[in-house]
């Protein structure tokens, strides 16, 4: 089949999904945790149900001891996310007393974790440092083992592409939904580049093995030839984690749904980019190259 014949049609349907994503990145930004911005994280559990009226009114009696809510969510049954500036042991105290007397109930606490916002600042650098390292070493690395730069740029371009997907995705849930980006999250991005750079190798060193091959056969045409040969065992392993992926976002506890959505969703950009977004622009960049050889 002659997948390259479609290249820019493929690249339309990346632009489809990535350009609302960069509108949302650079209108409404990133919903950060606690975690890079710094403060606490007060969890509590209650006999009783509490309904959504409720978390306003349990915002509201922690705000009258003069404590500031980030904010309130449910993450359970019967459980209640308190995200405060931070506090101290003594302070949580205080508001599951405040709570309590609201309520008439002692709720029982089941996590209470603080950052500070020098931490958090740090951790975002941290984030940032590891993704362009990384970055920098794959593209050597790929650029050295296939012996042409270009595989290495293309490769890198394909991680990008999937980096771009996730982050303009969770930019979007966080301003609609309230969705925040954690540490877990990172670890799903670079679990998911990691990932994505493998598929990537998979499809380059098929290629690879067919110029020793075909070398008369135009060079869309190997890359044709390649996809073919590699796109079922993409897509196969994939599914399999596909799967797996959607089974625990569904049924896993709340503190692993958005980790397990945000790698459900860097399995899916991933297998796409390997095959429809690293591989056309391998072609495309040697088209450019044969162009500017031949004037």
């Amino acid at each position: 089949m002659k997948f390259m014949r479609l290249k820019w049609l493929y690249f339309l349907l990346s632009a489809l999904v990535i350009v609302p994503g960069i509108y949302s990145l650079i209108r409404y930004g990133l919903k950060l945790s606690v975690d890079f911005t710094g403060g606490t994280v007060l969890e509590l559990k209650f006999k009783q149900e509490i309904k959504i009226s409720g978390y306003q009114d349990i915002k509201k009696t922690i705000e009258e001891k003069k404590f500031e809510v980030t904010s309130i969510q449910s993450s359970g049954a019967n459980q209640v996310l308190i995200k405060t500036k931070p506090i101290t042991k003594e302070d949580a105290l205080t508001i599951k007393t405040t709570v309590a007397d609201k309520f008439k109930e002692i709720p029982q606490e089941i996590r209470f974790e603080t950052v500070g916002p020098i931490l958090g600042k740090e951790l975002v650098t941290k984030t940032i440092t590891s993704i362009l390292l990384a970055s920098v070493f794959i593209m050597i690395y790929v650029g050295w083992q296939f012996k042409d730069f270009m595989f290495g740029v293309c490769a890198i371009l394909g991680m990008f592409h999937d980096t771009l997907v996730m982050l303009g995705i969770f930019s979007l849930l966080g301003h609609f939904y309230g969705v925040e980006i954690d540490t877990l999250f990172v670890t799903a991005m670079l679990t998911i580049l990691s990932f994505s750079v493998h598929d990537t190798v998979v499809v380059y060193d098929r290629i690879r093995e067919s110029q020793k091959r075909y070398f008369k056969i135009p060079f869309s045409d190997l890359v044709d030839r390649a996809v073919t040969e590699t796109l079922s065992r993409s897509i196969n392993n994939s599914m399999t984690i596909i799967f797996m992926l959607i089974s625990l976002w569904l049924l896993g506890g709340s503190t692993i749904k958005w980790f397990s959505f945000a790698l459900l969703i860097g399995t899916i950009s991933g297998t796409y980019s390997s095959t429809f977004t690293a591989a056309p622009l391998l072609v495309v960049w040697y088209g450019l190259k044969n162009k500017k050889r031949l004037s």
